[in-house]
């Protein structure tokens, strides 16, 4: 039996699907359209309006490879694809206003506890209003600092940090809520 390394038997699956090699590409689409479709409703509310941006997201994946270089994540890069095409068609269709809070004063995070399951959070999180969500999700989920979090969204950093203080103190208000409800003590 021969043994191949991941690396080498993922970068050959790569080189294939450049070469328009349709088994290649659904191989790479199979491994990760799972997560590439909850990278895109972290964004997207709605599932099936995810799913469609996830799709349109992959053709730019499947055009775009013969630029991937082999340097860092395969699944990074895929995913930093999925997260412009999904900010894209939130500004398409909403056309997202970021204000400017000059007042602004950045407050240290307080860690809730949790007792809610992923579907409470996922809820909690899309009732953001948009700006909020996608900065929120940029800084908390994805791990952009608000340098590059700026320059992504055509904002200034301290806009978008102020966006993140605000979201976080809407989860936090919400969270109570959603606790005392659970309790019901609301």
């Amino acid at each position: 039996m021969k043994v191949i390394s991941l690396h080498k038997e993922e970068k050959e699956l790569i080189e294939l699907a450049v070469e328009n090699n349709r088994h290649a590409q659904h191989q790479i689409y199979s491994k990760y359209a799972p997560k590439m479709l909850s990278v895109c409703r972290q964004y997207i509310k709605d599932v099936h309006l995810a799913e469609d941006i996830m799709i349109t997201a992959f053709m730019k994946v499947f055009t775009n490879l013969k630029n991937f270089k082999h340097e860092g994540s395969f699944e990074g890069w895929i995913r930093r694809i999925m997260i412009n095409e999904s900010i894209s068609f939130i500004r398409v269709q909403k056309k997202v206003k970021f204000l400017e809070d000059e007042n602004f004063v950045e407050e240290k995070a307080n860690n809730i506890e949790s007792q809610f399951s992923v579907e409470d959070i996922q809820f909690l999180i899309d009732n953001l209003p948009d700006g909020y969500k996608m900065v929120f999700n940029l800084y908390c989920i994805e791990g952009y600092k608000h340098q590059e979090i700026a320059q992504m969204l055509g904002i200034s950093e301290g806009t978008s940090k102020s966006q993140l203080s605000h979201a976080r103190k809407m989860l936090q208000d919400n969270v109570l809520k959603l606790k005392n409800y659970q309790n019901g003590t609301e």
